[in-house]
Formats: structure tokens, sequence, C-alpha cells
């Protein structure tokens, strides 16, 4: 077998890359044009129309790919208070149903969030002037899509290592 990384393994480097570039640069951008709105505004009376609204889109932006990041690294919140009066060994059944509901949930949000971007090609909204608005909201199905697959993920390695707990650890027999 060889030493190279796997397929999944550089998809993933590739994807932690990726969302990391994406949160420096619209957090970079998001503090640039709002910090440029407020000089504009105070000293020269004048400011961009569209400028308020792409702030809060920037806003949207970074919290959803600061979301898929979160449940990425499994870093997200998570209220856990059975988890400390459990012991050890059964620790792993309350995650397995609270990342399942979570995939749940994420999964009923990217169908819903899908359909809102549907209707909005549908009566042709726009927004920032006059930009499709489908075009500014497309990252709410795949970022939820993407979260839903992750908790699915995080949910069946769990009822993997509670069932074959030394297979899944990696430990040899």
């Amino acid at each position: 077998m060889s030493d190279s990384p796997s397929i999944a393994a550089r998809l993933e480097k590739w994807g932690t890359a990726l969302e990391s570039a994406a949160l420096v640069i619209l957090l970079g951008a998001l503090m640039i044009l709002a910090v440029g709105q407020i000089v504009m505004r105070i000293f020269f009376s004048f400011g961009f129309i569209w400028a308020d609204e792409l702030v809060k889109l920037f806003v949207l932006w970074i919290a959803l790919i600061a979301s898929i990041a979160a449940s990425r690294s499994n870093r997200h919140l998570r209220i856990d208070l059975l988890s400390h009066f459990v012991a050890e060994k059964y620790s792993r059944f309350p995650r397995i149903i609270v990342d399942a509901f979570a995939a749940f949930m994420c999964g009923i949000l990217a169908w819903h969030s899908w359909r809102y971007i549907q209707l909005t090609i549908e009566f042709e909204d726009t927004v920032l002037v006059n930009l499709p608005a489908w075009i500014a909201y497309a990252l709410l199905p795949l970022s939820f899509a993407l979260m839903c697959y992750r908790f699915v993920l995080s949910c069946g390695s769990d009822v993997i290592r509670v069932f074959r707990p030394d297979e899944a650890s990696g430990e040899q027999q």
C-alpha cells in the first residue's frame, strides 16, 4: 500500500483550506467595506447605496462558512449536560442522538433554503441594486447540505464505534 494520502484525505485538506481562505477573505472584505463606508459618510457625506446590504450578506456568508468549519472539526455549539452524568462508555449514545437530530434539522434547512432559492428565481428577486438574489443566497442550501453530511458522518462513525470499538479505533487484535 502506498504512503500517498487518499482522495478523501486530499479533499478534506483542500476543503479545509478553502473554508479558511473564504473566511479570511470575507472577514477582510467586511472590515474594509464597513470602515470605508463609515469614513466616507463622516468625511465626505457620501456612501455606496449597496454597501450596507453587502455587509449584511458578508455576515451571513461568514456565519454559514464558519458553521461548516465548526461541524467539520466538531467545534459547533453543543449542549451536552447528559454526558456529564453518564459513564464514559455510554457517553456516545447521547452524542449519536444529538448528531442525528442535527443532521435531520440541517437536512430540513437545506431543503427549505433550496425552495427559497427557487422562489427567488421564480419571482426574479434582486439584491445589491440589480444582482439576482439567488446568487447571493445560493450558499444557504449548500452550507446546510454540507453540515447535514458532516453530522451524518459523525453519527455514523459513533455508531460504528459503539458496535465495533476495536476496529473503529484502528487497534490491532
